[in-house]
C-alpha cells in the first residue's frame, strides 16, 4: 500500500472533488457520553489492568455521499473518536478515521472497495495505524436473503512494538435474513484470517463466527432499535511464546446488546453493555471484561 502521507493527499482530493460535485450529500455525527470498564486494556498488546475504570466518551464523523452516476456512488468519511479515563490517564485512546467505500450497482449483484485507515493514539502518543483494503460483492438471492462475500487486506504498525508489526489476509461471509425488511433481521458471519507478524510468535490463524439480532421496536411513538450479538473467535499460533515454552491458543467470546431511543427526529439516546471472555494459556492474554455505557447522538 501507499505511504501515509499519500493516502491522506489522496483522502482529501476525493473529498475536494466530492465537494463541487453537484450530486454530493453531507451528512455527519456528533456524539457524548459515558461508559465504566471493568477491566481497562488494551488488546492489541495483551495486556489489562485488572481494575475497573469509568471515562468520556465523545465522537465526530463526517460523511461525504456523491453519485459519481446512476450506478456509481462513492462516500468518503473521516471520524474521530476518544475515551478520557477518570484514573488511567496513561489510557487515554484517541482515534482518527479516514474512509473510502466506491459502490457499483450492476442490477442483481453490488460490487463495492472499501479502504481505511485509522490512526490511534494513547495518552497523546503514536501507538496504532492500520490500513484495511477490501473488494466484496453482494446482492439479494431472493426475497429475504442477501449475502455478502469480501477479500481482505490490512496492514497494521504498533509503535515501539515493532514485533507486532503485521500483514493480513482474510475473507469474510455475511448473510442477511429479512423477516420484516430493516425492521427484523438477522445477520450471521463467518471470517478467516491469516496474520503474519514480524516477530513470528505473533504469527496466527483466525476463524470467527457472529451472529446479530435486530429489532426496531415503536415505544411512546417513536421506533427504536434494539440489537443482540455474539461473537466467537480462537486464534491458533504458529510457532512457541517463549514465556510459556508452547504455541499458544486464544479462545474468544463476545456478547453486547444495544438500545437506541430516538428524542427528536436527529437526536438519539443509547444505552449499551457488553461482556468479553478472553480465554487464553497465555496469562497476560487471559481476562474477562464487562462495559456498560450510554450516549447521546445529534446527526446532521
Amino acid at each position: 500500500m501507499s505511504s501515509r502521507p499519500a493516502l491522506l493527499i489522496s483522502f482529501l482530493l476525493v473529498l475536494q472533488s466530492a465537494v463541487s460535485s453537484a450530486d454530493a450529500v453531507i451528512s455527519g455525527a456528533v456524539a457524548v457520553g459515558y461508559e465504566h470498564d471493568s477491566n481497562v486494556a488494551v488488546e492489541e498488546l495483551d495486556r489489562s489492568s485488572g481494575l475497573g475504570d469509568s471515562g468520556l466518551v465523545s465522537s465526530f464523523e463526517l460523511d461525504l455521499d456523491t453519485d459519481i452516476s446512476e450506478t456509481v456512488n462513492l462516500v468518503s468519511s473521516y471520524s474521530y473518536s476518544r475515551i478520557d479515563y477518570d484514573t488511567f490517564d496513561l489510557l487515554n485512546r484517541e482515534t482518527h478515521t479516514f474512509g473510502l467505500n466506491l459502490n457499483i450497482d450492476f442490477g442483481s449483484v453490488n460490487s463495492a472497495t472499501s479502504y481505511f485507515y485509522i490512526q490511534a493514539r494513547l495518552d497523546g502518543k503514536d501507538f496504532l495505524n492500520y490500513q484495511r483494503l477490501s473488494p466484496a460483492l453482494s446482492g439479494f438471492i431472493s426475497k429475504r436473503w442477501f449475502l455478502r462475500g469480501a477479500y481482505v487486506y490490512a496492514e497494521k504498525d504498533v509503535s515501539s512494538r515493532p514485533g507486532r508489526n503485521a500483514t493480513n489476509n482474510g475473507a469474510e461471509l455475511d448473510a442477511y435474513f429479512f423477516w420484516q425488511g430493516l425492521r427484523r433481521y438477522i445477520n450471521a458471519g463467518y471470517q478467516f484470517r491469516a496474520e503474519n507478524s514480524e516477530a513470528a510468535r505473533f504469527d496466527y490463524h483466525a476463524r470467527q463466527a457472529k451472529l446479530r439480532f435486530v429489532q426496531r421496536i415503536t415505544l411512546l411513538e417513536r421506533l427504536s432499535t434494539l440489537e443482540l450479538g455474539i461473537r466467537y473467535e480462537d486464534r491458533d499460533y504458529k510457532e512457541a511464546t517463549p514465556s510459556i515454552a508452547k504455541r499458544r491458543r486464544d479462545n474468544r467470546f463476545r456478547f453486547k446488546i444495544e438500545f437506541e431511543f430516538p428524542l427528536t427526529k436527529s437526536i438519539s439516546w443509547t444505552a449499551y453493555s457488553g461482556y468479553s471472555d478472553y480465554q487464553s494459556n497465555l496469562p497476560t492474554a487471559d481476562y474477562e471484561q464487562t462495559l456498560i455505557g450510554t450516549r447521546i447522538e445529534w446527526t446532521f
